[in-house]
């Protein structure tokens, strides 16, 4: 018969696991963070304008770049698929997250989703008044209103459904489940920057400083609220 651990043993172990994962968070959102700089700067002094144009014309039909590469319903699905990442139905989807939360008495989790949804829209507003770079100079397939870097739909669409992906995952002690709904996080984040290119009213440049920042502020708030769990005990 197996001798189980002492108490004070498997609080130590859990206490140092736990740590252990905090200190990967912070670091992976530390050079996340550090990603976004080093990119800010290389734009800023526009090194990436090869690079730009060369992912935006790879999208484009040739002999003809006001419009994207194929039939005219893979450009309806990239404008379906783009709209997953505006304000709009990112808001939906968390006030309903919330309001969930609320209901179930999950309050420090549902400040979780509205802190960082409301907080990557203010740094999504802030860093495209400081950068103000013009979007491509092509004939967008879907209408646009701010400054292109970072992307808005790239950095929301990042921390909305990555902070929910944890939530859910959390919630079921499935590896597998939780796996599954990390990856669809990813996926969905994924497929919104990637349409924001094709439909061209982004650099590329543009989505990876939005997927930089949108990944690091999910994992910062996803780390708070995981500390104040510990240190009220859970």
């Amino acid at each position: 018969m197996a001798i189980k651990p002492p108490s004070s043993r498997r609080f130590l172990d859990g206490f140092q696991s736990d740590a252990m994962w905090m200190i990967a968070s912070l670091l992976v959102a530390g050079g996340l963070i550090l990603g976004f700089g080093l990119l800010a700067e290389e734009v800023t002094e526009g090194d990436t304008s090869g690079f730009d144009q060369a992912v935006l014309i790879a999208f484009r039909s040739a002999g003809d770049a006001t419009n994207p590469i194929g039939p005219p319903w893979l450009e309806e699905m990239g404008r379906d698929v783009t709209s997953l990442g505006s304000f709009v139905f990112l808001g939906f989807v968390s006030v309903a997250a919330v309001g969930y939360l609320l209901i179930t008495g999950k309050r420090r989790y549902a400040v979780l989703v509205a802190a960082a949804v409301a907080g990557g829209e203010a740094i999504s507003t802030i860093l495209k008044l400081v950068f103000d770079r013009q979007r491509p100079d092509i004939v967008h397939s879907a209408r646009v209103f701010t400054a292109g870097f970072p992307s808005g739909h790239a950095m929301l669409s990042a921390v909305t459904f990555l902070t929910l992906g944890a939530l859910l995952a959390k919630a079921n002690p499935n590896p597998g489940v939780k796996a599954y709904f990390v990856s669809l996080a990813v996926f969905l984040t994924v497929m919104v920057g990637l349409s924001r290119v094709y439909l061209g009213v982004h650099y590329p440049t543009d989505v990876l400083a939005g997927w930089c920042v949108g990944s690091a502020w999910a994992i910062l708030c996803w780390s708070a609220i995981q500390r104040i769990e510990q240190s009220r005990g859970g």
